[in-house]
């Protein structure tokens, strides 16, 4: 499984991208991954998850890609609006692979 995470977005507008391949981390963690895509309900989510009426320029947007196998989806979302089941995934990615 592929997973990458961008943030774009912030105070400074610097760019991130994380990108995980869970055959090459620890078995431990590759294992967590699934469970957090299945928690956040994630290949289910819409591809966008519009920015409040209000935007706000120094808060981030992510977009986080998973391939796995024959599927793959994208999802990108405001911070202001990160569903309360997708952020421990945003979470684990942004704690373990700064």
């Amino acid at each position: 499984m592929l997973i990458s995470l961008e943030r774009s977005g912030g105070f400074t507008g610097i760019g991130k991208v994380i990108t995980i391949d869970t055959s090459k981390i620890p078995q431990n963690q590759a294992e967590q991954l699934p469970i957090l895509l299945e928690s956040a309900n994630f290949f289910n989510l819409p591809a966008y998850i519009a920015a409040d009426s209000t935007p706000n320029r120094d808060r981030f947007q992510y977009t986080i890609t998973v391939e796995d196998k024959n599927k793959q989806h994208s999802v990108t979302v405001s911070e202001s609006l990160i569903p309360g089941t997708l952020r421990p995934l945003i979470d684990w990615i942004n704690c373990n692979y700064k």
